[in-house]
């Protein structure tokens, strides 16, 4: 449970001697920046600020002024001129970190080094330090608390979620209308409102007569069927009484009178598994076999701060109520942030205890550190505006930084009805994120691509289509990311963190080490800048070069938004015919070599995938590719000649 790669418990040191509260301070060089601290909306460059160590449900839809949300870890990462570092101080209590960026002197006058300064409520000091580059630095971090889970390919593509579906007739409706007008959709969500009573692990049989059914007939269409999962359970239901029977004390959170801890969730009354016992976490994963015989091919895990709905004050468990603590025991001071972290490794672990020939599709609202190794993440209810649309770029810069490669956000936001213009740019940011997800709320506008008018359906559709053609990089990138530690999506100082510059773009990323993605943040612009780190880049729509550093000006119309290849760059693409996967390689520039690595999908299974190498060069007026062996590679589509 705690963040070693080992699957050791929360530590060899007892929090029990460090009752207190106690704080750490730190100075940074001048010319720092702040990054990390888990999924925060005002990112990816934290400003001056205090940043709150509690993961937290915001209460309806989020800004870049919301802070803190459900995923909040010590995990900063801080570039300067220097170098880079990662700080993690191994504590989940509750806390606070106060940064404060320095300033350089002017003329004559002496430099203002930056602060960060960490106050804990609670919990063990004891603190790691990983340095090197940006790229050093994740793969120590992947080595110390885990490798990223590799999603099954399917789960690369596009998703339709909604709370709200309310019947089976209904998502056939929706799934009918992507294959109608040629939209690629991999998987649909069901949220709670398929369950029987908002009741976990149950189906409404009166609007989901045969879900098992459905699930097959969907998956005959290529589309997978994705369950929401909540850890509250019901008092009083069979559930309940069944997780009374678990271990010597039942499988639910107690006060220290030893009474069940209840709360009030979607179901009523409810009572909290304690997910930082084994015991429960073993009984809990096994609870999935119902959802895999409903026909379930992936989870999304939510309300798992945990939350307890409160008319006033902290939604969440008391903080007396009392944990396992993997045998160590202790309070909710100390279990919060960590109960989301147990409820996604009970869940990993039980599907493969019961699906071992499978790779298990799971992401969680919430988490800690090494959540990575048991799924992703997303945005939560992030709110429906252009302020919404810039924090959901932000929410995924910052956790890949610490360390969970797999997110995205609520395409189009939670709540409200985008315009067509802010749902065509949400649609495109998203389509250059890990997960690419659609999802609103019950009260809340359409999210099929056709409810917004031909004009955006056409727009999406290339979209779409473009994601398809990338599934293939994607798929490296994910292997990548497990042995590596580097995320898909990383800010574009990723390779040149010695650049100021690109240290303070935060509207722009790379997408793996090939592709500079712009996203128009903006509404009304059809133009924007773009901020190039070094060498030459392609702009993919044109083949227009450019030679970094610098800034340069691109159109933006509504259909497209920027995307450059750095020249050399070879990236595994969708074959024209759809049937199979071909090489794409970008045109090095004269007197230099390019190339790059693939990964092919090995199987749904836990097959790791031959990393094939590659290598291109001019040769007289043609680019050749080479493998390994120095032989030539046929079939590979040259660009930027």
């Amino acid at each position: 449970m705690g963040a070693r790669g080992d699957g050791a418990g929360f530590g060899a040191v007892a929090s029990a001697g460090f009752g207190g509260r106690w704080g750490v301070r730190s100075e940074v060089p001048a010319d720092a920046r702040f990054f990390g601290l888990g999924g925060r909306a005002a990112g990816p460059r934290l400003r001056d600020g205090t940043y709150r160590l509690w993961n937290t449900d915001p209460k309806g839809g989020f800004g870049p002024g919301v802070d803190p949300l459900y995923l909040t870890m010590p995990v900063q990462m801080v570039v300067a001129d220097a170098g880079t570092h990662l700080v993690f101080p191994d504590n989940c209590w509750d806390g606070r970190v106060v940064l404060r960026e320095g300033e350089e002197g002017v003329g004559s006058g002496p430099d203002r080094p930056g602060a960060s300064e960490l106050r804990m409520e609670g919990g063990p000091l004891r603190c790691w330090v990983l340095v090197g580059t940006p790229a050093r630095v994740l793969q120590s971090w992947s080595g110390l608390t885990g490798g990223a889970a590799v999603p099954p390919e399917w789960a690369l593509g596009y998703q339709h979620a909604r709370w709200g579906f309310g019947s089976a007739a209904e998502v056939r409706r929706v799934v009918a209308g992507y294959a109608a007008r040629g939209l690629a959709l991999s998987a649909v969500h069901l949220d709670i409102d398929h369950y029987d009573g908002h009741r976990v692990f149950t189906v409404d049989e009166e609007r989901f007569p045969d879900l098992p059914s459905l699930a097959r007939e969907l998956r005959e269409q290529g589309v997978r069927l994705v369950s929401i999962v909540d850890p509250a359970v019901k008092a009083g239901d069979a559930l309940h009484a069944a997780g009374l029977t678990v271990g010597s004390g039942g499988a639910f959170v107690r006060d220290a009178r030893g009474r069940e801890v209840r709360g009030e969730v979607w179901p009523g009354e409810c009572a909290y598994p304690d997910f930082t016992d084994p015991e429960v976490r073993e009984w809990w994963g096994g609870l999935y076999e119902e959802r895999l015989g409903q026909g379930f091919s992936g989870f999304w895990h939510d309300m798992n701060e945990p939350v307890s709905f409160a008319a006033f004050g902290d939604t969440t468990l008391p903080r007396s109520a009392r944990h396992a603590m993997d045998g160590a025991g202790g309070d909710h001071r100390e279990a919060h942030n960590v109960y989301a972290l147990g409820m996604a490794r009970a869940g990993w672990e039980g599907l493969v205890r019961l699906r071992p020939e499978e790779r298990p599709f799971l992401f969680s609202r919430s988490g800690w550190a090494g959540m990575q190794r048991y799924g992703g993440t997303w945005s939560g209810d992030v709110e429906t505006s252009w302020e919404g649309l810039r924090a959901s770029l932000a929410l995924v810069l910052g956790l890949g930084l610490c360390g969970v490669p797999y997110s995205g956000p609520d395409v189009g936001g939670f709540g409200g009805s985008p315009s067509p213009e802010l749902y065509v740019r949400w649609l495109q940011l998203g389509s250059y994120l890990p997960l690419f997800r659609t999802h609103s709320a019950i009260w809340a506008g359409r999210r099929e691509p056709w409810e917004f008018g031909p004009e955006v359906t056409e727009q999406a559709r290339a979209v779409m289509a473009e994601r398809e053609r990338l599934r293939p990089y994607f798929v490296t990138l994910a292997h990548m990311a497990r042995r590596t530690g580097a995320p898909y999506v990383r800010p574009v100082w990723w390779g040149a963190p010695e650049d100021r510059r690109l240290r303070d773009c935060e509207d722009a990323f790379l997408l793996g080490d090939a592709l500079l993605v712009a996203p128009v943040l903006e509404c009304g612009a059809d133009r924007r800048a773009v901020r190039l780190p070094r060498g030459r880049w392609y702009d993919t729509a044109t083949g227009v070069a450019y030679d970094g550093p610098g800034q340069i000006l691109l159109d933006a119309p509504q259909g497209r938004i920027p995307v450059l290849a750095r020249a050399g760059a070879l990236l595994p693409v969708r074959s024209a015919a759809g049937d199979g996967v071909e090489l794409e390689a970008w045109a090095p520039a004269r007197g230099r070599t390019g190339g790059g690595v693939v990964v092919r999908d090995p199987g749904p299974g836990f097959g790791t995938g031959r990393v094939e190498r590659y290598t291109s060069r001019w040769a007289g007026d043609a680019v050749v590719v080479e493998d390994e062996a120095g032989a030539p590679v046929g079939g590979v589509v040259v660009r930027g000649l």
